[in-house]
């Protein structure tokens, strides 16, 4: 009797059964997916080398001369800045307390980029 042929051509850092990410081989002799119980010999890893990476996202640096937050993107609502009379404000939201209380909501005018919060 033949076995099916495996669903996934991988790597030997991947399940070939069911595709999931193996474990990395350690001092037993066998390695076993999480997943569906599939095993592989550590002998398969002699030579290879593993490389793990974390990328993180770069941060900018906010200088003073930088907007932290561009005022021109984001959703517009109809709202009016008490400050230049101009219909329409951007906003955006934040949860600034804890979380069983509301969130609060910053306006921001896209002409004269006067700020107001409402805590909601």
């Amino acid at each position: 009797m033949e076995l099916p042929s495996s669903c996934f051509q991988s790597c030997l850092d991947f399940c070939p059964e069911c595709g999931s990410v193996l474990p990395r081989p350690g001092p037993q002799s066998s390695i076993r997916c999480p997943r569906c119980s599939f095993t592989l010999d550590t002998a398969d890893f002699e030579g290879k080398t593993i490389r793990s990476t974390i990328e993180f996202n770069r941060l900018e640096p906010a200088g003073r001369g930088q907007d932290p937050a561009p005022h021109s993107q984001g959703p517009l609502v109809e709202r009016r800045c008490p400050r230049c009379g101009h219909e329409g404000m951007s906003y955006r939201t934040r949860q600034m307390r804890s979380a069983d209380e509301g969130q609060t909501v910053f306006y921001t005018c896209p002409q004269c980029r006067f700020q107001e919060k409402e805590d909601s």
